[in-house]
């Protein structure tokens, strides 16, 4: 009998049965499809030998007159700015006191109990200590006069922590009379809380306003951070807005908008905070709107508002005939979700419809029209603008936006939908990587509480890809030369990789790399038939040996009699870059191949492959 050449149709499909979606490819994992063709992704590598603490929630990369590249990077806990192999803490003060702060310590304990009246403070906050004198012992000035993080807040006048020494003495009260505390900003959630803030439900119903008013610190925290020029401002959604001056230094921290010499009428909390490139006005989503008397603003998040500056002036925002300083609320929705910048517009989402924002001039600034009322935004990042053009995600779909709005058919709809965390949607971070051709979207499946799978789409091809991969968020191309994402171990440890580098996961073998096709008939799939050979069409890349030692993937068949029967693995079998061909003795009426990474080989450390058209032998074998 003739060879039967398997070349099927690029990307994954689930959206039917594996049967139905005969001669195409059925699940993937660490795959990308480039002219129609599966091959291994890029790998990635550690960015920087420094690490940040808790999870990575925004990357933002910009270039000071100098040249100087730098990174901005939001976490759970922290905001940092990176300049080549270091991370600079610019987290926001809080609050700070002078003077007025006591200790107390116990015998054959680390845990240190600190006493300061209304402190403020979350579980997880940090707070830097000076001026503090020794309580005896082990816990010397040295032990207390430096930062650490909250572990727990007993009351409103006291929290603990736990110290980088064991008491060998119990002490109360003391640590001199001139210890200070400095407190940065709360802390937010690692994980999404439903039912405590905006979104928990619609605007005065429900269990809207069942909770106190949106509280950061409850909160997913989640990061928006724009350039003002060389500075950068910055925004914890659901909390304050601050201003980093590039030119005071990396020791500077940023402060608070209110703050800046001249602020005038500046908003205090957002949702978001922007800064248009083409007009130059700094814009916040979700902002507290001016008091009636219009001397002040309310400090309480309207979240349907939005608020801009004078033009060039990120300190003006007192609306005056003289000036292009305003404000706008809109109607379609409950709460803004998120915004970006696109090609002469911004785009705004609430939880139900899309808007355009548009610079017109003066006497009204900005023209805001809708776009389209149904078609919300699941999460504030699950929104990317690419060469493409602009793509989203919805609670139930996936868009693009060129000037008018279109629904991307999906052919793995069901599959991610049906796997996503809901309750973590605002975890979803939407990436492009330009180089192939890539938008996608890293997200939580159902049972997960941290970003565990991705789906992609190549909008050049129109296909799909799947797999498991945790990056909590991502940068592209463009001030550095490779995309850069972010990952967290559970002792929340943090770490930033450059992607598209090699082909390995971290200088360790990228393991579980796969493509599986759907199933396809032996003959006609009326009688049973029998593959007695493959011949394997794969070009590794990579590993300059070629023995049995070097480049290996394995073939793996799978067979049943019905597509309703469970698949059998028939045969495995290794393929290296010499193999010519694989014997089998496989029999059925249906077949399934899958071809993986080989992850007990030692030498695939360096190795990429990808896949022509794999050949087989069918011969007739009865109908028994």
């Amino acid at each position: 009998m003739p060879l039967q050449k398997l070349l099927f149709r690029p990307g994954i499909n689930k959206e039917g049965t594996s049967y139905s979606n005969e001669g195409g490819w059925f699940n993937s994992n660490l795959i990308r499809f480039r002219k129609d063709l599966p091959e291994k992704i890029g790998g990635w590598a550690k960015a920087t030998s420094d690490y940040f603490q808790s999870s990575g929630r925004a990357l933002h990369a910009w270039v000071d007159l100098a040249g100087t590249r730098y990174l901005g990077l939001g976490t759970t806990w922290k905001y940092y700015v990176i300049d080549g192999d270091l991370f600079y803490d610019i987290t926001p003060i809080r609050a700070t006191t002078t003077n007025g702060i006591v200790f107390a310590a116990t015998d054959g304990s680390a845990t240190i109990t600190a006493t300061d009246s209304d402190h403020g403070v979350v579980t997880g906050d940090f707070v830097t200590l000076a001026g503090a004198v020794s309580l005896g012992g082990a816990i010397t000035a040295e032990v207390l006069n430096q930062e650490y993080q909250v572990v727990s807040v007993p009351t409103g006048n006291t929290f603990t922590f736990i110290a980088t020494a064991t008491a060998n003495s119990s002490d109360s009260g003391n640590g001199g009379s001139a210890a200070d505390a400095v407190y940065q900003i709360n802390v937010g959630l690692d994980v999404y809380v439903p039912s405590t803030g905006w979104g928990a439900d619609y605007w005065g119903a429900g269990t809207f306003g069942s909770f106190s008013p949106l509280d950061a610190t409850r909160q997913l925290r989640i990061w928006s951070h724009s350039n003002f020029g060389e500075d950068l401002l910055i925004n914890a959604r659901g909390a304050g807005i601050f201003y980093w001056d590039e030119s005071e230094g990396l020791s500077a921290r940023a402060v608070a908008l209110s703050a800046l010499t001249g602020a005038n009428l500046t908003p205090t909390v957002a949702l978001q905070v922007m800064v248009s490139d083409i007009d130059r006005h700094v814009i916040c989503f979700g902002a507290d709107p001016l008091n009636d008397g219009e001397t002040a603003r309310t400090g309480a998040i309207d979240p349907m508002f939005i608020a801009w500056s004078d033009q060039e002036k990120v300190e003006e925002w007192e609306p005056l005939p003289t000036n292009t300083a305003g404000s706008f609320r809109l109607s379609a929705g409950s709460s803004i979700v998120g915004a970006i910048r696109a090609r002469q517009e911004t785009l705004i989402w609430t939880d139900t419809s899309l808007y355009s924002m548009v610079f017109v001039g003066q006497p009204f600034t900005f023209s805001i029209n809708l776009v389209n009322e149904g078609v919300g935004l699941v999460g504030p990042n699950a929104v990317i603008n690419t060469p493409g053009g602009v793509f989203w995600m919805d609670k139930k779909g996936f868009y693009s936006y060129t000037g008018e709005i279109k629904q991307i058919p999906c052919s793995v709809s069901n599959y991610v939908f049906s796997d996503i965390n809901q309750t973590q949607s605002y975890q979803i971070f939407a990436f492009v990587n330009k180089a192939f051709d890539e938008v996608g979207w890293f997200y939580c499946s159902l049972e997960a509480t941290v970003i565990d799978k991705y789906v992609t789409y190549n909008y050049v091809e129109n296909i799909w890809m799947i797999g498991e991969l945790s990056r909590t968020c991502w940068l592209d191309q463009g001030v550095f030369p490779n995309p850069k994402a972010t990952t967290t171990d559970t002792s929340y440890v943090g770490v930033l990789y450059n992607h598209e580098v090699g082909v390995d996961n971290d200088e360790s073998a990228m393991t579980n790399v796969f493509v599986e096709s759907s199933d396809f008939d032996l003959g006609e799939g009326d009688d049973f038939q029998s593959i007695s050979r493959i011949i394997p069409d794969i070009k590794f890349t990579g590993n300059a040996d070629t023995g049995a030692n070097g480049q290996t993937l394995d073939f793996v068949l799978k067979r049943r009699n019905f597509p309703g029967e469970e698949l059998t693995t028939a045969v495995t079998s290794s393929c290296t870059s010499v193999t010519t061909k694989i014997d089998t003795r496989v029999r059925g009426r249906q077949a399934v191949l899958r071809i993986q990474s080989n992850d007990t080989n030692t030498a695939v450390v360096g190795t990429s492959f990808r896949i022509g058209a794999t050949r087989i032998n069918i011969t007739p074998d009865g109908k028994r």
